[in-house]
């Protein structure tokens, strides 16, 4: 098994010991043509930014809504998502 990571530092760690079977790849530092989704954040976060819920099912419900609304919206995710 290949287990493809970013090189954040919150996803590495040295030492780490891996089962027989599983390779660790890591990305480049700076590759948003691989990893196209990582532009997806922005627009999932988008309803939720500066604002205050006071229950996290308030939120849950924005982002889900939001989640709809791109998966609709086949052009805003091609366009943040289709590299060259």
């Amino acid at each position: 098994m290949i287990l493809l990571l970013d090189s954040a530092g919150c996803h590495t760690e040295p030492g780490l010991r891996v089962r027989e079977g599983i390779r660790l790849v890591y990305m480049p530092p700076y590759t948003p043509e691989l990893q196209p989704a990582e532009h997806l954040w922005r627009l999932v976060d988008e309803p939720i930014v500066n604002r205050h819920f006071d229950r996290l099912n308030e939120v849950q419900k924005r982002i889900e809504q939001r989640c709809r609304d791109l998966e609709a919206d086949s052009k805003t995710v091609r366009d943040n998502t289709l590299f060259h």
